[in-house]
């Protein structure tokens, strides 16, 4: 960064949907300075993975207390979204596996399909709208104390993936909201319990087909609808091909072993049959809509006959319907593959975008035993991930840490400045649009692969060249990042709605521009932003006055945007 900066931060007078992508001219001269820097983000290297060689759990794991502020921060940006001063202070307190053991046994707060119900969103006018789901999607992103439940959910809706664009029914706002409380309440208990939840969720149900899938007709030709039970597998547990316990895939001629097979998917489709909503049909167009909160039940006159596999394990003709899909989702879950499949995704998530085969390997023998007999103990899963020596030890790599996906960066920053809703309005709403908004937004992806495929490699890059994992940089191009620095600008200029930032501590250092911008790269970057960069950052926020006021505003709003900008925050290490 070498241009000056005006002494001014001036908001863009125009809306959202009149600006350009990729016009500066919008957006203050600090801003033009801030989208300079990150236009260097499309050339940059994100990844993650260390060197370590050793398999099996993690013999030194980093369960201490983080030697310095930057570390806490580091540590709080992966198990959660941001270092806020109640969790700084306990973390630095407790230590890490101290500080994850409480935000395991926090409570949980209001749910999503009773915050709706608060809001009269239940009313019959509300029938086929998703009036206030990104409302409440948003308030528990960024409001709720529970950060790891929070961020691990943003996960989990990633790998099993409902997008409320593809619930064409009444009340998609409650089945939306029942999906995602299923999620919290769910997340920390087994794998198998969670995969048994997605499974008969009324949102996947729908998302997926399986909800009214019914038996073989011979007469009409009729056959099971095989959609869920081809997702369940290729991305829901087992995933492609059969893998090595480090996740690299096993090899046999020098080709890759497929998992299963088409006719597998056939016969297991027989067995997701006779799956509705937990609701008498005569009632379905009612306004009880408590059964988008419900597990679905079994319909046995839809239900495949006669006996039925999952793989190779036999399900007896005997079975009713939820003896088979216990016998199903029971094989899947034992699967080999879904340790380091499963396993390695939450490490992309939380943690690094490209793993080493190693660090996939110690979580998945985790994943396999929690250290007492128990498989899938996501709890012990999700402790593995953070506490890993990879995870505690900053990458230096160029293959290291992972590119922050919008929604991360968004989150991370609204909540370091404490915006809140007075209203309980968070009027956000849709950031789907990738010109003028994140080019993402919660529970909103366009398909069942999620806004980005965890194998994604960008094409003509080093990362490429490399062979390095980056699913973030899938979203990562000229429009989306015009339009974050877009919209990063007017909310850090104006807040949004009833949510404004809070910058009572920041104009605290406003005179002080190397201060101020060194704490803005602390909070955000964990010790990832580098002097050269704090250095110029502040040389360009000093140009601004800071004899009133306004002016200290004006620092410390550019501060914010610049440091939201650089290539150095974006890829955390």
């Amino acid at each position: 960064m070498t241009a000056a900066a005006n002494t001014h931060f001036a908001p863009p007078a125009l809306p959202d949907d009149e600006r350009v992508a990729g016009d500066t001219t919008s957006i203050g001269a600090p801003a033009a300075l801030a989208a300079a820097a990150a236009a260097a983000l499309l050339a940059a290297c994100g990844g993650g993975g260390g060197d370590s060689a050793s398999g099996g759990p993690d013999s030194d794991p980093q369960n201490t207390v983080p030697p310095t502020e930057p570390e806490a921060a580091r540590f709080l940006g992966q198990a959660g979204f941001a270092a806020t001063a109640t969790d700084f202070a306990s973390v630095k307190s407790v230590g890490y596996s101290r500080w994850l053991e409480q935000q395991f046994d926090a409570p949980r707060t209001q749910s999503h399909y009773d915050w709706l119900v608060a809001k009269g969103k239940g009313a019959e006018a509300n029938r086929y709208s998703l009036d206030g789901t990104d409302a409440t999607l948003w308030r528990k992103l960024i409001s709720s104390p529970d950060q790891l439940r929070q961020r691990v959910v943003l996960a989990l809706s990633e790998i099993f993936v409902v997008s409320m664009n593809g619930l064409p029914i009444a009340w998609p706002q409650f089945a939306t909201a029942g999906y995602v409380d299923m999620l919290e309440e769910r997340c920390f208990g087994t794998f198998r319990e969670l995969i048994e939840g997605v499974t008969l969720s009324p949102a996947m149900g729908v998302y997926l087909a399986m909800r009214g899938n019914r038996k073989e007709d011979a007469k009409t030709g009729r056959q099971p609808d095989e959609n869920y039970a081809r997702e369940v597998m290729q991305l829901f547990t087992i995933g492609l091909n059969q893998l090595n316990p480090d996740g690299t895939p096993k090899m046999v001629n020098g080709k890759t072993v497929d998992t299963y097979t088409l006719q597998q998917i056939t016969d297991l489709a027989r067995v997701f049959t006779g799956w509705d909503f937990d609701i008498d049909s005569a009632d379905v167009n009612g306004l009880d809509f408590s059964y988008m909160k419900r597990p679905m039940r079994q319909n046995a006159s839809r239900f495949s006959t006669g006996e039925k596999k999952v793989l190779d394990t036999v399900v007896p003709a005997t079975a009713d319907g939820a003896a088979a899909m216990k016998v199903a989702l029971d094989t899947l879950s034992a699967h080999p593959n879904v340790g380091p499949f499963i396993g390695r995704q939450l490490i992309q998530r939380l943690v690094a975008s490209n793993p080493s085969p190693a660090y996939v390997q110690r979580v998945a023998a985790v994943f396999d035993n929690n250290g007492k007999g128990v498989r899938g103990d996501m709890r012990a899963v999700i402790k593995a991930i953070l506490l890993d020596s990879e995870a505690r030890q900053r990458s230096t790599a160029p293959s290291g840490g992972k590119l922050r996906e919008p929604l991360q960066r968004m989150i991370q920053w609204v909540r370091t400045v404490g915006m809140t809703s007075p209203g309980d309005l968070w009027a956000i709403g849709d950031t789907s649009n990738p010109s003028s908004r994140l080019g993402q937004s919660p529970l909103r992806s366009g398909s069942v692969f999620n806004f980005f495929r965890p194998g994604y490699v960008p094409p003509n890059s080093q990362l490429g060249t490399n062979n390095v994992t980056a699913p973030e940089f899938q979203l990562c191009n000229e429009s989306t990042v015009a339009g974050y620095l877009n919209f990063m600008q007017s909310l850090v200029g104006n807040g949004i709605g009833d949510m404004k930032p809070d910058y009572t501590a920041d104009l605290a250092l406003a005179a002080d521009a190397p201060a101020l911008v060194r704490r803005h790269a602390q909070l955000m970057a964990g010790g990832d932003i580098s002097e050269t960069t704090i250095t110029t950052i502040a040389t360009a926020v000093a140009t601004i006055k800071s004899d009133t006021d306004a002016n200290k505003l004006n620092r410390v709003k550019a501060s914010w945007l610049m440091v939201l900008a650089a290539p150095e925050y974006q890829v955390q290490k």
